[in-house]
This record gives structure tokens, sequence and C-alpha cells, in this order.
């Protein structure tokens, strides 16, 4: 029996982040008239919270600057970090990858997407052989007025304000009372949102800035439909091609061809307890990811035969808990005069290494030994008043978090550890070997500060190691710490040309998916920032080519 079509396009994207948007702008500009869904009431996914970072090799910023890099240095390097997980991160893969995202983030320069460089990011493992600094790029601050309507529908981080910031400048923040380069950023900042605010500009930076572009590129040149509160919910096929979706909307399901292909980009499963059941040792609760990351668009693969691979791995790191919210950590683990300890008292990981690292090390930690979900993160009167920590300004901690048990406050490290049920003796003891490691500059345990990318995130001014000090003044504080993460990385499997692939390892024709709803090509790593957008964007790219080249 004939399938009853609502609507036909050449391409239906189903999803409306990073790699959705750069999918369908690529379409279009092919000469493919595509559709983009989106299951909330909000567009731009987890792309939308995200720093906005592009994890780019070769990029021609990078060449501008005389940054010299190469495909052959970032295969070098990624061969390096990234584990053999199979055929998600096979050759191929890391080649179409480096080979692509440089022309990628060019096609969209030369359409109006203003990029900047993170300048002074490096690789997350700067010391291995084709490790590099300036791989990361991002979107200039961006007019949201320009989107006109979908302003108001574009994602934003629960309880996170709309600060027109870089990522770039975004670990200078923290520093504001600390050094005069963070009081400056501080200051612009400031000086940005108040000046574009009363010329009527509305200032989107990081996350926001790479959606908002996105999408004002999409719709100012192609006016391609974007349906909200349009959760797709089954692929439909047609002698084992992928020819159309179910969906629904405005409470009816309905048919939508898609003459030429279908393009997966709606996330992971970062918040669906289904999946992370199945697969991972823990469940939603800590994750960071956007609400809509349930693994439905997983599901709805799964059922036509894709392959799924990568499901127990998640683009993880360390989080907190701050008036009812996820707080995903980067500075504040690493800034110096601050450890992470389990319940047995000792630390087992270098605080300021990066976020995947340090996730996986907590994760691993509790299979071993227990006792590190909730690990501690502990610092001194020292570190609060020099440092941020979430949304509380250095030396500014209100009452209502020693009040309500977010941190625990104490005279002591004695009596910090009979407070958290920390062995107490073992404390005493890792405290007084950590503060020696501080005093001499080097962490014999855990080599902190060794490495570009630890001292990124530590205080200059503290020497002679950046990510070091010592906990000696009173009070202490103690505040629990997760193993959070920024999305899932296990999905549908994938070739190099994004198309997906059956258990057999054929090929579901007209069917391809990109970003956390694939099969990451970083495998179990995260070789850099950005390395999330950078390949959901890339391989958005390169499935819409190839659709637009197949017969």
């Amino acid at each position: 029996m004939a399938t009853d079509w609502h609507s036909t396009y050449d391409v239906v994207v189903v999803g409306s982040g990073g790699g959705a948007l750069t999918g369908a702008i690529t379409a279009e500009k092919n000469g493919l008239k595509a559709l983009v869904l989106e299951k909330l009431d909000t567009w731009g996914g987890s792309s939308a919270f995200s720093g906005g970072g592009l994890w780019i090799p070769n990029n021609f910023l990078m060449r501008e600057r005389g940054l010299l890099d190469s495909e052959e240095e970032a295969l070098q390097y990624m061969e390096e970090v990234i584990d053999d997980v199979g055929p998600a991160s096979s050759r191929e893969r890391k080649e179409a990858y480096v080979k692509n995202a440089p022309l990628m983030v060019e096609m969209l320069r030369d359409m109006g997407f203003q990029w900047i460089q993170a300048e002074f990011y490096p690789d997350y493992y700067p010391e291995k052989l084709g490790g590099k600094v300036g791989r990361c790029i991002e979107g200039a601050i961006f007019n949201g007025r320009k989107l006109g309507k979908l302003c108001k529908s574009l994602g934003n981080m629960p309880g996170m304000a709309n600060v027109p910031v870089h990522s770039a400048q975004a670990y200078l923040l923290p520093l504001v009372f600390q050094t005069w380069k963070g009081f400056k950023t501080a200051m612009k900042v400031v000086g940005i949102a108040i000046g574009w605010g009363l010329t009527g500009r509305y200032p989107l930076g990081i996350g926001r800035s790479l959606a908002g572009q996105l999408m004002y590129i999409l719709q100012s040149n192609y006016q391609t439909p974007i349906w909200l509160n349009s959760p797709m919910k089954d692929i439909i096929m047609e002698d084992g091609r992928a020819v159309g979706v179910t969906v629904e909307k405005e409470g009816k399901l309905i048919n939508v061809q898609a003459r030429k292909g279908i393009l997966l980009a709606a996330g992971g499963f970062a918040k669906g307890d289904e999946y992370r059941r199945k697969y991972q040792p823990i469940g939603a609760d800590w994750s960071s990811a956007c609400p809509g990351n349930t693994g439905d668009v997983h599901q709805a693969g799964e059922k036509v035969g894709a392959k799924l691979d990568l499901m127990e791995m998640a683009w993880w790191g360390g989080s907190y808990i701050m008036d009812g919210k996820v707080m995903f950590s980067v500075h504040e683990r690493s800034f110096p005069g601050a450890i992470l300890v389990d319940h047995s008292g000792e630390r087992y990981v270098n605080e300021s290494t990066s976020y995947v690292d340090f996730g996986r090390a907590m994760l691993d930690r509790e299979a071993r030994v227990g006792g590190a979900i909730p690990s501690w993160l502990i610092f001194d009167k020292t570190y609060r008043k020099k440092f941020m920590f979430g949304m509380m300004l250095p030396g500014v901690t209100p009452g209502k978090y020693t009040k309500n048990g977010t941190l625990i406050k104490a005279d002591t490290i004695e009596e910090l550890a009979g407070k958290c049920n920390i062995n107490k003796e073992n404390l005493v003891k890792t405290v007084k070997r950590f503060n020696s490691f501080a005093h001499q500059g080097l962490d014999d345990d855990f080599k902190r500060g060794n490495d570009i990318y630890d001292r990124y995130y530590g205080d200059p001014r503290v020497l002679p190691n950046a990510n070091l000090a010592p906990l000696e003044k009173a009070p202490f504080y103690a505040i629990k710490f997760y193993p959070g993460d920024l999305g899932t990385k296990g999905g549908l499997l994938t070739d190099e040309h994004a198309r997906v692939l059956r258990e057999d390892g054929s090929i579901i024709e007209g069917l391809y998916c990109t970003g956390n709803n694939s099969a990451s090509v970083m495998g179990q790593t995260y070789p850099g920032p950005g390395s999330t957008l950078g390949p959901t964007c890339t391989f958005g790219y390169i499935a819409m080519n190839h659709l637009a080249k197949e017969k």
C-alpha cells in the first residue's frame, strides 16, 4: 500500500543543533530543499548549551596567524590519543574529518559566518605527537535580533544568563579579582552587554552564537522551514531504503517524504534513562545535555536495522549541584588550592586534567574500589577569597549554601572529614602531602600543572605552579562532585560519508547520521576543545555533500 505523504522535501533533517543546521545549509547550498524537525519548543539542542568551540585542525585562522598545521599532523595526533574502538574511529573516518573540517568552516565563512580563534587554547594532550595550540575556533558575538521571532525560541542552559562571551574569555572571568587580564575581560563583557543593549542589539555568545549564526544563514538564504514541537516517531523504509519519517505535529501523526535522504542529528541519549540503564553505570541526573536528548531517534534507527556502537561512552566530566541545577565543572577543580578526594580521603586523579579524563577517573575509581560517587572537592578560605565558584563571586559565600548542605563548612580538616563522612586520618594525611607538593611546586602523585592544558585553567600569579596552592586557612569547604557529562557519544554506526550501517556492515541507503546521534569518531577520548561540535558540523557537511552527488 502506498504511503500517504503529508508533505515532501528532498532532505529531512532531524534535530536543530550544530550538525543539523550545518547539514541543512549544505543540502540547500547543493540545491536540495530541506525541512528541519525539532521535538522541543526550543531549537539549538546541546549546541546552544555548549561553549561553542569546534576542534578544526588546519583551519584558516591558524594559517592567517602563521600557526603551522596539516592534515598529516592532525591524523598523527588523532592516532596517538584515540584508542582503537573499532569502525567508529576508523582511519577512513579520521581522514574524512581532518580533510573536510576546514572546508566546512570555510564554506560557512563565505556565507557570512564570523569565526574567531579561541586564542591559546591547546589540544588536551599537547605533549603527544601532532598536538597543537589554535585548533579550536568559535563564532564571534552575534546579534540575535537578526533572527527575528526565532531568537525567542533559541535554547539556553537552564538558569544561565545570556552572557556575550567567547570561550577564549570564559576561563578568565573566574579570575576577575585575581588578575588584571581577568578584570579587563569582565569589564569588556559587561561593556558589550550594555552597549549592544543600548543600540537595540541582543548579543549571543559561545554556543548560542554558533546556533544563531547557522540559523541566520539558513533562514536568510533559503527560508528553510523548521518545525518545533514536532518529534520524529519513525523512519519509513521502502525496499531497504529510508524514504521518509513519521512526525507528530500538532497532536497528529503525519508522514513526510524525503526524496533524497534523511539526516539524523538529534543528539545523544544523556537524558534517556532506558539506554543509560542498559549501557552505562549511571543515570541521567548529572548530565548537562539538552533535555531533548532522550535517545528516541537512536531507537528509531535501531528499529530499522542500524548498528549501535560506543553506547557505554559519554563526554564525561565532573559535575556538582547548585541551586538545584547541574553545573559542569572546568575551572573550579583546576584552580590552585582545591583537591578532589573520595570517601577514603585519598586523591586519585589530577584535578586539572581534561574533563573527559577527570570523569572517567571517577567512574574507574568507583568500579575498582567504590566510594568515589560522590567524591568531594575540598578547598579553603584563600581559594574561596580568590576565585569564582559557579556563580558565586570571589569572597562571597551566601549562607544558604552552607545551610542547605550544598557546601560543607568546618574550622578544621578533621571536622570537615567528620561532617562529610570521609576517613579522617587519611584526609589529614592527604592534605598534608598535597600542601608539601604545593610548596615545592611539583605534584609527585599526579603531575598536576605539568602541561600547558593544566595551566590554561590555572592562576598565572601562583608560582612556581599555576595549579598548586596549599589548603591552610580556615574555614575549609567541601562540595560533592559527580561523574557528569556534556552528552553521550554512542549511537548509530556510520561510515566515512556519514551513511548509517547495519549490523552486517551494509549501508542503509538514504539514511545519514551525525553528532551524538552517531558513534563518535573520537572513540572514548576528547582530543581537544570542540571535539563534539567539530565532528557533528563536519559530518553533517560530509553527509549532505555525499547525498547531493547520489543519483
